[in-house]
């Protein structure tokens, strides 16, 4: 069965989409943790970072160069930003899908969560 982001990626479920090309799609989270909360999904269908193989490598190195643009674009590549990835349900994940979280508008704290 699909995943959520794959419905989004598919176009078949709404989303506030930011940027998106042949390989991602990046959009707003529906329940923001920062003033600024992105969500960078592949179109293709990786449950998690760690079931990533090196087949992914090019996929993922597209998405972390497509940060900086999308940063760019919204306002937080001056101020910076906090990029993160939850893995396995200790890690935070909710959808099974990999995710990476773009989170700006704030100062972040350390230690996260």
């Amino acid at each position: 069965m699909p995943t959520l982001f794959e419905k989004i990626c598919q176009g078949e479920i709404p989303a506030d989409i930011v940027y998106q090309d042949d390989l991602c799609v990046c959009f707003r989270d529906i329940a923001p943790q920062a003033p600024s909360h992105l969500l960078l999904v592949p179109r293709k269908a990786i449950a998690r970072i760690a079931e990533a193989t090196a087949d992914d490598q090019n996929l993922l190195g597209h998405m972390m160069t497509r940060i900086k643009l999308i940063t760019e674009q919204q306002g937080l590549a001056e101020q910076g930003f906090r990029l993160v990835i939850n893995n396995g349900p200790h890690g935070g994940e909710a959808v099974p899908h990999l995710h990476i979280h773009i989170l700006g508008g704030r100062q972040m704290l350390w230690p996260p969560g």
